[in-house]
């Protein structure tokens, strides 16, 4: 297990109403609504329509070096899957939101293989059948779709779900944690083989249809 201490609150967010999220970024179609106090984010294009139907939701700030990244998940409807963005940032080192950038509707590919660098963890994986039939929580860095690192998945299906799942991803050097409800599920060391490591960048929530899930207390931290 990591050893770690938060020295800073670098951000802190409930995402408990519209307020909360006036500056956040949707890419492609959702409905975003809040349920006692939690944010409530679903598709809004019927997911016959493929990866048109799905989504990212970006926070507009920009996070990096030796930090947490924490927030409390709970599926409510499946199939789907959710993913987080993390140090995300523009290929040539712009802002992702920079105007000479592509622009981008939700498709996986323009996230994967498109303009950005970043990393990311899909951690509730239930979209296909292969995925269904054996659980895992996959890191994938881009630009390229590298799967870096894989862990056995813990979330249960939506109808032995608890109440909310702390979701977590600690950033130290260039080595990333990731857990859920404090059970580390993998670690990876990124000694840039597969191009220099993003110091630095954007954090974003991904679905994909048909999933309904609420999110609550995202948090960012410095550590050390």
């Amino acid at each position: 297990m990591v050893a770690y201490k938060r020295k800073e609150l670098l951000y802190g967010n409930p995402l408990n109403n519209e307020a909360c999220v006036k500056d956040f970024v949707l890419e492609g179609h959702a409905k975003v609504s809040f349920h006692d106090g939690r944010m409530l984010l679903e598709n809004a294009l019927d997911e016959g329509v493929g990866q048109k139907s799905n989504f990212v939701y970006w926070c507009p700030h920009d996070f990096g070096g030796d930090m947490e990244i924490s927030w409390k998940f709970k599926p409510l409807r499946e199939p789907g899957l959710a993913i987080m963005f993390f140090n995300a940032i523009g290929t040539g080192g712009e802002d992702i939101f920079d105007k000479s950038l592509p622009k981008r509707t939700g498709e996986y590919d323009m996230y994967h293989s498109g303009a950005i660098n970043c990393y990311h963890i899909s951690y509730f994986r239930r979209r296909w059948q292969e995925e269904r039939e054996f659980h895992t929580c996959n890191l994938r860095k881009s630009k390229g779709f590298h799967l870096v690192a894989m862990g056995a998945d813990p979330l249960p299906g939506v109808d032995d779900s608890k109440d909310f799942y702390e979701i977590k991803i600690v950033t130290l050097g260039n080595d990333i944690y990731f857990f859920i409800d404090g059970l580390q599920i993998f670690h990876w060391n990124d000694n840039g083989e597969l191009g220099m490591p993003p110091q630095k960048g954007k954090i974003g929530f991904r679905q994909m249809a048909p999933l309904a899930a609420l999110y609550s207390d995202l948090r960012v931290y410095r550590v050390g």
